[in-house]
């Protein structure tokens, strides 16, 4: 019954239909009246050469007819519905289905069993059909007039503007993603209200629709960032793991990299489930994920924190990429995450501390666990004239920095805890007592020994700005802070500085424990070069093992360019005899054979290492102009690349490398408030597309917005309230404080 499914394609010829107008049309005629038509008794024949380039023809030029599918071309059918010229027939498992010419989607379209609506209204409303985009350009767009207040003036100015409908569509679905809202905000009350004021013409689509809407949008970015990844060179990605309210294993994958333009960029490429929090897992599915977005050739490092598992997983994917193509063997592709080991230093010193933040701790609990302390506490403040906008804050007993905020804020409210009737009594424990006068002189001094790691902290966990360059910086910047509380005569402090330094020795004591890529990018940071290399070595080694490890350094530096070169050279590096002023071809004159010899000389000269590495040493040798000194690392690349043709590539990859998970950690802040118990039903498909697809909206110069309100701010927003009601009317609203 089915001949024609032995061959790869299958045809047939129709006659008459040339002249329709759409040059992508195939002729092809329906008749939804024979649709019972049994698909055994339609003939076919084989194509010939000629009819499937003629088949061809009727695609657009970027689909082409894919192998192995059974298409058929009917030449008794009489499908005679003008949307069937935009579909192509075939067989598949013996039923008959069509394919859209314009995008990959398929129906069945086979006899009695399938209708023909799901044809007519694709047809229609395709976005990659030219006709359709056409309609699309002159469809729902109004002039409307609109009045303009000028600015400190009651006259209203008339105008007009277009009003697309499908603009403010597409706006909606940005303001869905980005905001973070449920699909279900479109239909409460007060939404409805708003658009029946602001735009009464705009139909809002139901939650079903704005979840299609959002998953639309997701591939149509996913596909603008596949263009970009085929563009860029190396990718470093940061990664780390979750688990959810609905008590699923995500894993959140990020790629960094610097464009063309000089500009670091950061995307979340992956937040989809793992099996287990295991390491072969993670390297596997980071693997998977690389191949998927094909760039899995392109790896450069991968920031994690210091799990074991992590080790596990590195080790996978250095076994990747030594297959797939990478710098150094592989061998330098696992960084560790600085903040990550900054937070265990941190906690080795503090719990010398213990007690004191303990009873800071609880009386901050006590204080917020009670409306009525927090009035009291309020005022206790305005009565002692603190002038100080912060409230009191709980700290994460695992983040640290969270523990520093804490202790910060209650410090600057010592004299009002002093006011309030803090639980005291022998059956306490020593940590649960009110804080004595000398646990707040400890706090105080604990606040300003932890306030370096914060800012170190912060200036090293950013991701839309170059960090890499400053990670042995700030290293050394811990060194001289420790080395400088080892000689406190605080003995309490003595010994928090002595257990810090030793978890910093077990880090980053021993040089070979390092990525060599952090010494490389400051060496590439134009205002450092090797000369800060060389002294923040010294400083932290001593003169002698300092000078060696600084050579040691340059000499990475030199082995790493030497790869880059020999990688880049032939096909970036100018040629040196497109500067000879003489045309060898024409040049019939006396020593013109000599010239073309020393061309060809100059050509392989260019190929050895004694002329490549004189770029680094330019590089190295070359002095900032006064106009340089205040550009960023970035910025001055951009503008000298062009000058160290080699040296830019390798400054490009090195100086993309993030030096903490914090942006794949931060994705997870944003997946708790996206998976809240109010929305706890969302697939893990649909999470990926809404936090992915917020990533990639998002522009990096937004900064992200607290969505909890700021408690001062209100009640400075209702006494200006109630000042100005004042004047007019009597107040109909009782606040409870006031009776308080």
């Amino acid at each position: 019954m089915l001949q024609h499914a032995k061959a790869a394609f299958v045809a047939g010829g129709s006659e008459g239909s040339q002249g329709t107008t759409d040059s992508y049309s195939c002729n092809m005629e329906s008749s939804q009246s024979k649709r019972s038509a049994s698909f055994s008794e339609q003939t076919s024949q084989p194509l010939s050469e000629k009819d499937m380039e003629e088949l061809q023809s009727t695609l657009p030029p970027d689909k082409k007819l894919k192998a192995g599918r059974e298409y058929i071309w009917n030449r008794k059918s009489k499908r005679k519905a003008e949307y069937w010229k935009y579909y192509l027939e075939y067989v598949e498992n013996g039923k008959l289905r069509a394919e859209c010419k314009f995008c990959p989607k398929t129906f069945a379209v086979g006899g009695n069993l399938n209708g023909s609506k799901n044809v007519k209204n694709h047809a229609e409303s395709c976005l990659g059909n030219p006709i359709n985009i056409e309609k699309e350009k002159g469809k729902e767009k109004q002039t409307k007039l609109y009045f303009d207040q000028e600015h400190e003036s009651s006259e209203l100015k008339c105008g007009s503007r277009i009003i697309n409908l499908n603009d403010v569509r597409e706006a909606l679905i940005h303001m869905i993603i980005v905001d973070e809202l449920p699909f279900k905000h479109v239909e409460k009350p007060g939404f409805r209200h708003f658009v029946q004021v602001a735009c009464p013409q705009f139909h809002i689509p139901s939650r079903v629709t704005i979840a299609r809407d959002c998953l639309k949008l997701y591939y149509s970015e996913k596909e603008k960032l596949r263009e970009m990844f085929k563009t860029c060179q190396r990718i470093s990605v940061t990664t780390d793991t979750w688990t959810s309210i609905q008590r699923i294993n995500y894993m959140c994958l990020t790629a960094h990299f610097i464009d063309n333009d000089w500009k670091l960029n950061k995307k979340i490429i992956n937040f989809c489930p793992i099996s287990s929090h295991k390491g072969e897992a993670i390297g596997k599915a980071v693997e998977a994920c690389l191949e998927y977005w094909g760039i899995d050739d392109k790896l450069f490092t991968v920031t994690v924190d210091n799990a074991s598992s992590n080790d596990v997983a590195c080790a996978h994917l250095s076994r990747m990429v030594r297959r797939t193509g990478c710098i150094n063997d592989g061998k330098n592709l696992h960084v560790r995450c600085i903040a990550h080991i900054i937070n265990l230093i941190v906690w080795d010193g503090i719990r010398e501390h213990g007690v004191c933040i303990d009873r800071v701790r609880n009386a901050v609990k006590y204080v917020k666990n009670s409306p009525a302390r927090i009035l009291r506490f309020k005022d206790l403040v305005q009565k002692a004239n603190i002038d100080s906008k912060s409230s009191l804050s709980f700290d994460v007993p695992t983040r640290w920095n969270s523990t520093y905020i804490m202790l910060e804020t209650a410090l600057k409210f010592r004299r009002v805890f002093s006011g309030l009737s803090l639980p005291d009594g022998e059956d306490l424990n020593d940590n649960e007592r009110p804080p004595e006068p000398e646990d707040w002189e400890k706090v105080e001094r604990l606040v300003l020994f932890l306030g370096g790691f914060y800012l170190l902290t912060k200036r090293i966990s950013g991701s839309h700005y170059v960090t890499a360059n400053k990670g042995l910086g700030e290293i050394a910047s811990m060194y001289d802070m420790l080395n400088n509380w080892e000689q406190s005569e605080d003995l309490n402090f003595q010994a928090m500085a002595i257990a810090m330094k030793k978890k910093f020795d077990k880090y980053w004591g021993d040089v070979d424990k390092m990525n060599k890529f952090i010494y490389v990018a400051l060496l590439l940071d134009p205002h450092s070069k090797m000369v800060i290399v060389e002294l923040t070595l010294t400083d932290m080694h001593g003169p002698e093992k300092g000078t060696k490890l600084a050579n040691d350094v340059k000499e990475f530096a030199y082995s790493l360019f030497e790869e880059y070169r020999k990688m880049y050279a032939t096909s970036n590096i100018p040629d040196c005899g497109d500067n000879m002023s003489m045309d060898i071809d024409n040049s019939k004159g006396v020593g013109s054979d000599y010239v073309r010899k020393l061309k060809e000389r100059a050509k392989r000269l260019k190929g050895t290492s004694g002329y490549a590495i004189s770029e680094l040493d330019r590089y190295l040798n070359d002095q900032l102009g006064p106009e340089e000194e205040e550009q960023d690392a970035l910025t001055w690349w951009g503008k000298n690349g062009q000058r160290y043709v080699i040296l830019n590539r390798m400054a490009r990859d090195i100086l993309a490398i993030p030096l903490s998970t914090v942006a794949s950690e931060s994705a997870f802040s944003t997946g708790g408030r996206t998976l809240d118990p109010f929305r706890s039903s969302l697939t893990p498909k649909m999470v990926q597309a809404l936090l992915c697809t917020q990533d990639w909206l998002r522009a990096k110069e937004v900064p992200i917005v607290d969505v909890e309100e700021n408690l001062k701010e209100l009640e400075e927003i209702e006494k200006e309230v109630q000042r100005g009601e004042s004047n007019d009317v009597d107040d109909e609203v009782v606040f409870v404080d006031s009776l308080v």
